[in-house]
């Protein structure tokens, strides 16, 4: 839709400064954006296109300063004021109605609450609940005794496996698995011999998986993923995991079994953590940070067994300059070698 900046200024709850009459109709990235774009500067990094931008207007911190010929609305979130913006001129996605009532399968001890679409080619087994205006793309399965609460939206091949529990506004992406038998064996005289996988995954309110995403069941009790947690794609949570609240988890991150990570924990991409760990509140963990030993809450991680950040960074830098070091090194053996040759034949 089309807006005055003064009205979408309203609506976002930003300032604006220059003119209000202007009118925006779409979102676009700062170095793209035309005459009836909207864009937006969170990071610095960015700031050079704030002289260059075609934009109608830019989001902005009230901080910031901005050419004069700029229209720009103040918030002081930026990041989050465009998100509300990109709402508000493009919507949330729309899920299409089914195309027909046939194809799908569920079975007659199912429940499916008001509202809710089930597209042909999904199936939802005995005993499984599902609450009100949920959709369920084509070929997803929700298995036996499964339950789904409301306003829950399951992409084309999602399975959800048997006594699983989803929450509310639960979204999960194309091709993702809930509730797979976690990695349990006894190894005994050579063989390795399956562990019975009898617990279940519990995926709280607000949780949203990206696409092909893992979470095992657990052994015995829950494996649970806590409220208004994000993770992206490709992600595998280990049997008996605890993930906290208000979590991000960058793709390609590996948690293994019997894991307690708590609130507001954010993890790069390709994080690994070893299993039966203790990761506290608030903790950050940079990419391709390997997580072998407990970490304290607040602590910003890294590298390869995972250290401090600072120190992390002083590693790096140390080893930018390992073969020149090496080099040097070398060329000290070679003189101390002289050194030793010298001194012995004068003795």
């Amino acid at each position: 839709m089309t807006m005055t900046l003064g009205q979408l200024a309203r609506k976002i709850g930003a300032t604006v400064v220059g003119d209000g009459e202007a009118r925006v109709s779409a979102c676009a990235a700062i170095h793209l954006a035309g005459p009836t774009d909207l864009t937006f500067l969170a990071n610095p990094k960015y700031s050079e296109f704030l002289q260059t931008t075609k934009a109608a207007a830019v989001i902005v911190d009230p901080k910031t300063q901005c050419p004069n010929h700029l229209n720009k609305l103040t918030a002081d979130d930026p990041y989050y004021a465009f998100r509300n913006a990109m709402i508000e001129l493009h919507g949330m996605r729309r899920h299409p109605m089914a195309m027909n009532n046939t194809g799908s399968t569920v079975h007659p001890t199912a429940r499916i609450g008001e509202g809710t679409i089930v597209h042909p080619h999904a199936v939802v087994e005995a005993g499984a609940r599902i609450g009100r205006s949920c959709v369920l793309y084509p070929g997803v399965y929700v298995a036996q005794d499964a339950v789904i609460g409301n306003e829950c939206v399951l992409y084309p091949n999602v399975v959800i496996y048997d006594r699983c529990i989803l929450g509310d506004r639960v979204t999960i992406h194309a091709n993702t698995v809930i509730g797979q038998d976690g990695f349990g064996y006894a190894t005994h005289e050579g063989s390795h011999h399956k562990i019975p996988q009898t617990g279940i995954v519990v995926v709280e309110d607000d949780v949203e998986m990206g696409a092909g995403c893992a979470i095992e069941r657990a052994a015995v009790g829950q494996t649970r993923i806590g409220k208004g947690t994000k993770l992206a794609d490709l992600i595998s949570i280990g049997h008996g995991t605890t993930v906290g609240k208000h979590c991000l988890f960058v793709s390609l991150v590996g948690v293994s079994g019997s894991v307690e990570i708590g609130d507001y924990v954010a993890l790069g991409g390709q994080v690994g953590v070893v299993g039966h760990l203790k990761i506290g509140d608030g903790v950050q963990a940079a990419a391709r940070t390997a997580i072998a030993q407990d970490v304290p809450a607040g602590l910003k991680v890294g590298g390869v067994p995972a250290v401090p950040l600072a120190q992390f960074h002083r590693n790096l830098l140390a080893g930018m300059e390992l073969y020149e070091l090496v080099k040097r090194v070398r060329k000290l053996e070679r003189e101390l070698e002289k050194v030793k040759a010298i001194e012995s034949e004068s003795v």
